[in-house]
C-alpha cells in the first residue's frame, strides 16, 4: 500500500506521514457511510445543524496552535496568514449556522389549493433540501478556508448533506488534523460516523468522484484537473453537479487621472496584492492596464520587487511551473522582463518577477494565469486599447478599476466592458482579500469558474441544494417549514411574502 510524503516547502525537506493512500473499496465504503449518515441526520431540526456547524467552529479554535504548526510546515505560509485564515474558516462556519437558524435559504413556498384561471389548482409545497453527499477537494493555497474546513465543507453541511474530503497532497497532515477536529466534534454533538469523511490520495480521488453515491463534488485548483475531474463525471452513469473554482487573470485597470493623482500609493497597493500569499491566490491580479506616461508606478513596483526577500511557494510544481510560464510570456508572447525572479537558498522559494508588455502588442500568448508572484504590466496609450485587449484576456472571477471620483463616463464604460467577463468589479481597491459575507460572490464565467454561484457567503449553500415540491401531501410527511401555522422561517404563501414567526 502507498505510503503519502509530506514536504516542507521552505527547505524542500520530505518526510513520510505515516498516512497509506485510500483504495477504492475504502473510497466506496467511506462514500456508503456519508450517505447513510445523511439519511440519518436528513429528519434532524435546523436547529440541530446549526449546532453542529458552530460545535465545528469551536473545535477549530481549540486546536488552533496544532493547526496552525502543521499547516505552517507543509506549506511554508507565515503564521500569521495562516492564524487569519483558521479564524475565517471559524468564521464560516458559525456565518452559515446563523443563515440555518434563519431559514431563507430553503426558499419555501406554499401555495394552497385554490380555483385557477386554468381550473381548480392542487396543494403545491416547495423548498430546497439537500443534494446528497458531497465530495469536496482541497486546494493547495488555502490549507484551511479552501479545504477541510474551508467553505465548501461548510456550505455543504450547512445545506444538510455529508461531506467526503479528498485531502490535498501538498498537506496530507494538515488536512488529517482538521478531518480530526470536524470528526471528533461532530461526534460529540451526536452525530452518526461518516457524515464527514476523509479520503486520501489522487487515485481515491478519482474514485470518488466516479462514486455512484457521491452527489455532488467542489473543487478548487487548476484548469487541467478540474477538466479530468469533469471527464470522470460525464463518464458517470448519472452524471452530477461540478463546481470547480479553476483559473482567473484578474484585470486590474488603472487610469491616467488616477495614476497621476496617486501613483505611489497605488504602486504599494499592487505590489501587495500581486505578491500576497507568494502571489499564490485566484484573486491575484494578473495584469495590470496602466498609462504609458505612468514610470513613476512601474519604478514602485520594481523597486519594492528587488528588496522583497524570498517566499516559499507552495511546491515543486507550482514552483517549476511558474518559471516555465514567464519563459512562455518572454517567448511566444513578446513580455519583457522588468524584473527576474530570484530563487531562495533553500526550498520553493522565490522572489517577485515583473514583467512589461504595450497594449497594442497584448495577444492570448500573454493572457496566461500564472500562480506565484508574477505582475504583467500593460502599458496604453488609450483607454481604447485597453478595452479592445480586454477581449483577449479568458473571463475572470474578478476586474479592478482604479479612477477618479469625476471620471463618471470612463467608470461606466469600464463597468458595462466587463460586465459580462467577471463575476466581481472592484473599484479603487485590490481583489486579494474575498470577504466571507451575504453579499460576496465569488465566481465568473469560464474558466474562471463553470457554475453561476459563488464558493464564498451565504449563498455558497445554493449549489448543494436542489428544489423538492410535495402536491396534496398529508401533513405529517411534510416537513416542518412548509406545515400551514406559524414557522420560523421566511415563505411565500399563495404568492404573498411572509415574513418568520419569531
Amino acid at each position: 500500500m502507498t505510503t503519502l510524503t509530506t514536504t516542507d516547502p521552505r527547505t524542500g525537506a520530505t518526510a513520510d506521514t505515516g498516512i497509506t493512500a485510500t483504495d477504492d473499496g475504502a473510497v466506496a465504503g467511506i462514500a456508503r457511510a456519508a450517505d447513510e449518515a445523511l439519511r440519518a441526520v436528513r429528519s434532524r431540526p435546523r436547529s440541530w445543524r446549526a449546532g453542529l456547524l458552530r460545535a465545528l467552529a469551536d473545535a477549530l479554535d481549540a486546536d488552533r496552535a496544532g493547526l496552525v504548526a502543521t499547516a505552517m510546515a507543509e506549506t511554508g505560509l507565515p503564521e500569521a496568514r495562516l492564524t487569519g485564515e483558521l479564524t475565517r474558516s471559524a468564521f464560516q462556519f458559525r456565518l452559515f449556522a446563523d443563515a440555518v437558524d434563519d431559514g431563507a435559504f430553503l426558499e419555501a413556498i406554499i401555495d394552497h389549493a385554490d380555483d385557477t384561471p386554468m381550473g381548480p389548482g392542487p396543494d403545491v409545497r416547495r423548498m430546497l433540501v439537500p443534494v446528497g453527499p458531497v465530495a469536496v477537494f482541497g486546494s493547495s493555497n488555502f490549507p484551511f478556508a479552501f479545504s477541510a474546513l474551508g467553505g465548501d465543507t461548510a456550505s455543504a453541511l450547512a445545506g444538510g448533506n455529508a461531506v467526503v474530503i479528498k485531502a490535498h497532497s501538498s498537506h496530507p497532515l494538515t488536512s488529517q488534523r482538521s478531518h480530526a477536529a470536524l470528526e471528533h466534534a461532530a461526534r460529540a454533538h451526536g452525530a452518526p460516523d461518516g457524515l464527514i469523511g476523509i479520503v486520501y490520495g489522487q487515485r481515491a480521488g478519482a474514485a470518488l468522484v466516479a462514486d455512484p453515491t457521491v452527489a455532488a463534488v467542489g473543487f478548487t485548483g487548476s484548469l487541467s484537473t478540474g477538466r479530468i475531474l469533469l471527464d470522470i463525471i460525464e463518464r458517470r452513469e448519472r452524471p452530477i453537479p461540478f463546481f470547480g473554482e479553476l483559473s482567473s487573470l484578474n484585470p486590474l485597470v488603472i487610469t491616467p487621472a488616477a495614476a497621476a493623482a496617486r501613483g505611489d500609493e497605488i504602486a504599494a497597493g499592487l505590489f501587495t496584492s500581486f505578491t500576497g500569499s507568494a502571489g499564490q491566490l485566484c484573486t491575484k491580479p494578473g495584469l495590470a492596464f496602466l498609462p504609458a506616461s505612468a514610470d513613476g508606478i512601474v519604478d514602485g513596483i520594481v523597486a519594492r520587487g528587488r528588496d522583497a526577500a524570498p517566499q516559499a511557494l507552495l511546491n515543486s510544481r507550482i514552483h517549476d511551473e511558474l518559471g516555465r510560464i514567464q519563459h512562455r510570456l518572454v517567448a511566444d508572447g513578446g513580455a519583457r522582463v522588468l524584473l527576474d525572479a530570484r530563487p531562495g537558498d533553500e526550498g520553493f522559494t522565490v522572489t517577485p518577477a515583473v514583467l512589461e508588455i504595450a497594449a497594442a502588442a497584448l495577444t492570448p500568448a500573454v493572457a496566461e494565469e500564472a500562480f506565484g508572484p508574477l505582475l504583467v504590466l500593460v502599458r496604453y496609450e488609450s483607454l481604447d486599447e485597453v478595452y479592445s485587449a480586454l477581449g483577449m484576456i479568458p473571463d475572470s472571477l474578478t476586474a479592478t478599476l482604479h479612477a477618479e471620483p469625476d471620471e463618471t463616463e470612463t467608470i461606466d464604460r469600464f463597468t458595462a466592458r466587463v460586465h459580462d467577463l467577471v463575476g466581481r468589479i472592484v473599484y479603487n481597491g485590490y481583489p486579494t482579500g474575498v470577504r466571507v459575507s451575504w453579499g460576496m460572490h465569488h465566481g465568473g464565467p469560464w474558466p474562471a469558474t463553470n457554475t453561476q454561484h459563488t464558493s464564498v457567503g451565504v449563498t455558497a449553500m445554493r449549489r448543494f441544494l436542489r428544489p423538492l415540491a410535495w402536491q396534496d401531501a398529508p401533513a405529517h410527511v411534510l416537513p416542518a417549514e412548509l406545515r400551514d401555522g406559524p414557522v420560523d422561517v421566511p415563505r411565500r404563501v399563495d404568492g404573498e411574502l411572509q415574513l418568520a414567526a419569531r
